[in-house]
């Protein structure tokens, strides 16, 4: 099951374009369905009958799985199921037969554009921290780009000159542009607050503690966290939200989704899409709130 599960992932990055994330969150579930079927007998993913998928989804129903942790692991089964089909190792899909439970989808929490205003005007620019905190949180804002790809982001990630930056993840890579904002404060960060806490010449992340070494993820949430608070914004904001509400911003703003799709990174555009459909919701209430005769 293991060389089925190499190959799908294989077939999904090169053909499909999947994400690194998107590829790993495969791997995870395909390993623990494989696990259940190994128990039972069963050695490979084309073997597995329509009632052994139904008894893995009954198993993970009877351990209270989340509904949405079920609904992944169905969806990940009939992605699996749809190669192996293309490849002509199945004849009939198993995993057809399966059927998520419903899902309530959380609307991700945005922010307005004042209260991002008003968020990125919390760092102190005078200090070093505050200096490297607020490139941080421009350069997020900027361009959209996931906590984990900033974290990771080297030197030569940044190109001032022309204004851009660009994003590597699971041998991907994007170049999304940066505004005049941004561009300022991180020439900013790097003349006088990076040489402040690197000393080796060695180190190439981009943005680094206060001991000179990179940045953790844990790390950039307890910055923005506190800034939050300081800012007074009582919204539930995680290491995501800056990238929801560049994305909501930008097609507020006039962005077309294809853009917004290509700086975000998504491989499907309906992901994108869901930006779109927050942002028309959004002008309907605008509407009903202002117009005089709604």
């Amino acid at each position: 099951m293991e060389r089925e599960i190499r190959e799908f992932i294989a077939f999904m990055h090169n053909t499909r374009r999947t994400s690194y994330n998107t590829e790993v969150s495969y791997q995870r579930d395909l390993k623990k369905v494989s696990a259940f079927l190994k128990e039972r007998g069963i050695d490979n993913f084309s073997d597995a009958s329509e009632e052994a998928l139904e008894d893995y989804v009954q198993y993970m129903e009877n351990e209270n799985f989340a509904s949405s942790t079920i609904s992944r692991s169905i969806a990940s089964l009939r992605a699996l199921y749809h190669f192996l089909q293309k490849e002509g190792r199945v004849e009939k899909d198993p995993s057809e037969v399966l059927r998520a439970p419903k899902v309530e989808k959380k609307t991700p929490e945005i922010l307005t554009i004042q209260e991002v205003s008003l968020l990125l005007e919390q760092p102190d620019k005078n200090t070093p921290k505050g200096l490297r905190d607020s490139a941080m949180l421009e350069l997020l804002y900027a361009t959209g780009m996931r906590v984990s790809e900033l974290i990771h982001l080297e030197l030569d990630s940044v190109n001032l000159r022309l204004s851009y930056v660009t994003c590597q993840e699971g041998g991907r890579e994007r170049v999304i542009p940066i505004g005049h904002v941004s561009r300022d404060i991180l020439e900013r960060y790097l003349k006088e607050s990076r040489p402040v806490f690197v000393k080796n010449d060695d180190e190439k992340k981009l943005f680094t503690n206060c001991s000179g070494t990179p940045i953790s993820r844990q790390g950039f949430w307890k910055v923005l966290k506190s800034y939050a608070e300081e800012a007074g914004i009582k919204k539930d904001i995680t290491p995501h939200t800056l990238r929801h509400s560049f994305a909501v911003h930008m097609l507020q703003n006039g962005a077309d989704v294809r853009s917004v799709q290509e700086m975000l990174g998504h491989s499907d555009i309906s992901t994108t899409q869901v930006y779109l459909n927050m942002n028309m919701v959004r002008m309907r209430d605008v509407y009903m709130n202002a117009h005089p005769r709604s």
